[in-house]
């Protein structure tokens, strides 16, 4: 039962982390699913559904479509919408039941490419994984697919990676981030994706360094790394861990190597300990910035599945609800969505940070900006 959860929420899955990743780019996105899904997704997992149009749809699949294998339905529909509608790209994506069904979308996608124009790929979700896993894969395919060839560096520009909603709901986030790099002597050429178009990530490619905000964004970092040789600085500018952050993106423009900053952790042998749960990028920011801030010690309990060379000595993955409760049992201060206080034990000093991707919107008008968290 390690994995099962009776209490507390789970994370986002990897569906609603494709639309998240690319609702502002104006493409299409088509979730091939039965009816009344994609309320799930608009109305608990995205903050800009009532603010901002996007074109996200549902696919429809029915019992028989889906025993009998009808994708001309599926085509039919996607082409007649596409026509209309004359989307930037077509994005399709996968829910559990075409998944288990084996429906061959890279045939289709290559179909409604063919019949539209329109450059179509499919993301290969199955609604059984994470936020970080969809949304970080949407956001590699537009840097494969989109990101123009480029021979020329601007000086001091960087590229943001990984910024949506999920992870950077408090309001004013964008904002923030900009004005720290620009702070700093950076330019922004493209944030990954929220605040930009298509247009402006097209040119991802002429950035200096990339920064990784969350592990969201890891994934394009790689790609853009493959095609341009772009390093990449993995950390939020969160308090006084941003000065950490600077200096290693001022080391990444001139040697051209990676850097993992959010691991990069003072430790405070006498001190008190901190327990945040979370993302691995912005909480092992946090850590770093509260262990610098009040001389004390910080760990990252992880419970997403994209953790790898992201977590600090001492930091731990845990599985489910069962390992959660299990790392929390010696917790003196824990900082995590306020979910999270229903399974720590008493007495426990708890501070609230809500986490879209984990409670959606019932935290939402107490939602806090990462990057003021200081001030």
């Amino acid at each position: 039962m390690k994995r099962s959860f009776r209490i507390i929420s789970i994370y986002t899955a990897d569906v609603s982390g494709v639309c998240s990743a690319l609702y502002e780019l104006g493409g299409m996105v088509v979730i091939h699913d039965p009816s009344g899904c994609n309320s799930t997704y608009n109305t608990h997992d995205e903050t800009r559904w009532y603010d901002q149009d996007s074109l996200i749809f549902i696919s429809g699949l029915s019992q028989i479509d889906a025993i009998m294998g009808n994708d001309d339905k599926l085509i039919h529909d996607v082409v007649t919408a596409a026509r209309e509608l004359r989307p930037r790209f077509i994005a399709l994506v996968r829910s559990p039941i075409p998944y288990m069904n084996g429906t061959d979308f890279e045939g289709i996608a290559r179909l409604i490419e063919t019949e539209t124009g329109i450059p179509t790929f499919f993301i290969p979700t199955n609604g059984m994984h994470d936020y970080v896993i969809g949304a970080g894969e949407a956001l590699a395919e537009i840097a494969r697919r989109f990101v123009l060839p480029s021979s020329e560096k601007m000086v001091r520009s960087v590229n943001l990676l990984g910024v949506t909603p999920l992870d950077f709901a408090g309001k004013g986030s964008v904002d923030s981030l900009h004005r720290i790099l620009e702070e700093g002597g950076w330019t922004v050429r493209s944030c990954w994706a929220m605040g930009d178009d298509l247009d402006a990530l097209a040119q991802a490619g002429t950035a200096q360094v990339n920064l990784v905000v969350s592990s969201v964004g890891l994934a394009a970092a790689k790609v853009l790394r493959e095609r341009f040789g772009t390093p990449y600085v993995v950390g939020t500018p969160i308090g006084a861990f941003t000065d950490v952050l600077m200096s290693a993106l001022e080391r990444a423009a001139g040697t051209g190597e990676n850097e993992v900053s959010c691991i990069d952790r003072p430790q405070f042998p006498d001190g008190k300990t901190v327990t945040l749960i979370g993302e691995p990028v912005t909480m092992g920011s946090l850590a770093s910035a509260i262990a610098q801030e009040y001389r004390c010690n910080a760990k990252v309990l992880c419970p997403l599945e994209l953790h790898d060379g992201l977590l600090a000595p001492g930091d731990l993955v845990i599985e489910g609800e069962e390992g959660a409760e299990a790392a929390l049992q010696r917790a003196e201060i824990v900082v995590a969505d306020p979910i999270y206080r229903l399974i720590c034990p008493e007495g426990v000093e708890f501070h609230d940070l809500p986490h879209e991707a984990f409670s959606g919107r019932c935290y939402q008008k107490t939602m806090k900006n990462l990057m003021e968290l200081f001030h």
